[in-house]
């Protein structure tokens, strides 16, 4: 996130000074939303012990007057409070403030080929609810969306309102929330349309997809979901706003707000478990391309003339990769993955190698090492990149899908 000082003020945006530097024709409405994101990441990022005013003007670069603005504002919306004071240099000590973690929530979904599970977490990204069903990702569109729906209906409407009700009147600025009976026959429309903590619902699916309207291409092995309208299908199910990305991506996204590549960085994010594929980030976003395509990582050609794979090529690095996971190599499918993960960084130059998915946390170990040692091997005296088990979820991740924008973190 870019927080160069005096690239974000703007008379009549949260009462900023004017913008030093900055492009034409900026939206106002857009530059509040900018400023306001700015002071929500800070506070997030200051913790249970908060951060100045003053603080977050200097590291900002707003107007005090701005920052008091944004600050009351967000203090009356419940998504700020005050932590105490801190000691100043000269005159009364300065109020701290920090971010209320239960005023808001966010659902992230993973939709598997055999699995669904879905998380809720806090604006802090903090798991305060799961759940974990069985999918059929071939049963069609109908079955699949109402299976997600019956899961997120009953997984907000029993934790949600345990976490509300548990918190206090005063935690959050929404009223305690009823129960949403998961049955076959919801209608959902409206069953959480009036949660107002909620900001959304994150779903994330093996691709290719169109990230941006929503809508499935030939998910490989499933060509009957090319072309179905996922998200708006949801939204009219469910009633709140709705993202879809692929798996990988979502997964990458989480991670890099968690600080995975540090500031700026670049990354792979390997997803191993019933596919193969990639998230990128690269200059710490995610990288996913002019058609929001990329990171089909694992239908990348590595042994031509070799076995089928069900996208229709020959000797992608998945269907080796699988095929040596079935057969019981685990040692052979990660040399298989760290080839791969090899021509991914010799072509991207990125820093860091991060590998998730079921088969890889059946056997962790094994995979770190065998990629790791196809990158010491190709790495021509250069420096091997490292490579390490990710510390989140595919989950997770889809959640931050409406959690980063809000801090300013990426489109979602």
């Amino acid at each position: 996130m870019n927080r160069a000082k005096g690239g974000s003020g703007g008379a009549g945006a949260d009462g900023g000074a004017g913008v030093v530097g900055g492009p034409a024709g900026v939206n106002l409405l857009a530059l509040r939303s900018h400023n306001t994101a700015l002071v929500l990441d800070l506070l997030r990022t200051a913790g249970a012990e908060g951060i100045s005013r003053l603080e977050l003007a200097e590291r900002t670069g707003l107007t005090p007057q701005a920052v008091s603005k944004i600050t009351a504002r967000l203090r009356e919306e419940g998504l700020a409070a005050e932590a105490g004071h801190r000691a100043s240099t000269g005159g009364k000590p300065r109020t701290v403030l920090r971010l209320v973690p239960g005023a808001g929530h966010a659902v992230g979904v993973h939709l598997d080929r055999d699995e669904l599970r879905a998380v809720l977490v806090d604006l802090n990204g903090a798991v305060v609810g799961e759940r974990r069903a069985p999918l059929d990702l071939g049963a069609g569109a109908e079955a699949v969306v109402g299976a997600v729906a019956r899961v997120v209906e009953g997984l907000v409407g029993e934790v949600l309102a345990e976490v509300l009700g548990a918190a206090g009147p005063t935690a959050s600025p929404v009223p305690p929330v009823p129960p949403v009976p998961p049955g076959p026959d919801s209608t959902g429309a409206a069953s959480l349309s009036g949660i107002g903590s909620l900001l959304g619902v994150g779903v994330a699916l093996p691709g290719p997809l169109d990230h941006v309207r929503g809508v499935l291409h030939r998910v490989t092995g499933f060509p009957e979901w090319d072309g179905f309208p996922l998200r708006d299908a949801l939204v009219r199910r469910l009633g709140v706003p709705v993202v879809v990305d692929k798996d990988t991506n979502a997964a990458a996204l989480g991670l890099a707000v968690a600080g995975e590549g540090g500031a700026g960085g670049s990354f792979a994010y390997l997803y191993l478990g019933t596919g193969l594929g990639a998230g990128l980030v690269i200059g710490g976003a995610v990288h996913r391309g002019a058609r929001t395509g990329a990171g089909e990582f694992g239908h990348q050609v590595i042994q031509l003339d070799g076995p089928r794979c069900e996208c229709g090529n020959r000797g992608c690095v998945e269907t080796l990769c699988l095929g040596a996971v079935a057969r019981g190599e685990i040692e052979e499918a990660a040399r298989v993955l760290g080839e791969g993960a090899a021509n991914l960084v010799g072509l991207l130059d990125i820093d860091l190698v991060l590998l998730g998915g079921r088969t890889v946390a059946g056997a962790p170990d094994a995979f770190v090492r065998g990629v790791a040692a196809v990158l010491d091997a190709r790495a021509r005296g250069e420096g091997a990149v490292p490579v390490r088990v990710a510390s989140g979820g595919v989950a997770e991740g889809a959640a931050q899908l409406l959690l980063a924008p809000l801090f300013g973190r990426g489109d979602g």
